[in-house]
């Protein structure tokens, strides 16, 4: 990291930078990309959180949160968490995914919640130890094919 990294929200201006994130071609199965979420964004409007990673000015990467969603679609769980995590191809290992999560825990944190959800692509090329690495934890459910992890907000600062 050059300086301390931000979050902004996307907007016509800086829209271009957004959309030229892409990560590694290994992990394109992984995660979509960044023109997708924006598209989901703009029909789930109450529920996700997109916004642009920068390094001073210069756009790094690109995240997405999803706030209270309906889990099981019957309103018994409800959920917040890190839908989409995107870094630039390169300016993966230089700290902006854990910063990303960073600030998405402490907004949802803000927000009241106690707990924080994101879910993974297993195997060999998925953000399964990195995320295993920043505390979450499976919790033995999957969602389209992927594991559920949750991480603790309660006793995180």
């Amino acid at each position: 990291m050059t300086t301390a990294p931000r979050l902004e929200v996307i907007t016509p201006q800086n829209l271009d930078a957004a959309l030229g994130i892409a990560v590694r071609p290994d992990q394109e199965h992984a995660v979509s990309p960044v023109v997708n979420s924006l598209a989901e964004a703009y029909v789930h409007p109450g529920t996700a959180w997109p916004r642009l990673i920068l390094d001073g000015d210069r756009p790094v990467g690109f995240l997405m949160a999803f706030l209270d969603i309906d889990w099981h679609g019957d309103g018994s769980v409800i959920r917040s968490g890190l839908w989409r995590l995107n870094i630039a191809a390169r300016e993966q290992g230089r700290g902006y995914g854990r910063f990303a999560v960073g600030a998405v825990a402490a907004e949802l944190r803000r927000r009241g919640a106690g707990r924080m959800y994101v879910t993974w692509h297993p195997g060999p090329t998925g953000p399964e130890r990195f995320y295993l690495g920043l505390g979450f934890r499976a919790n033995g459910e999957t969602s389209g094919g992927q594991t559920v992890g949750a991480l603790d907000l309660a006793d995180r600062g």
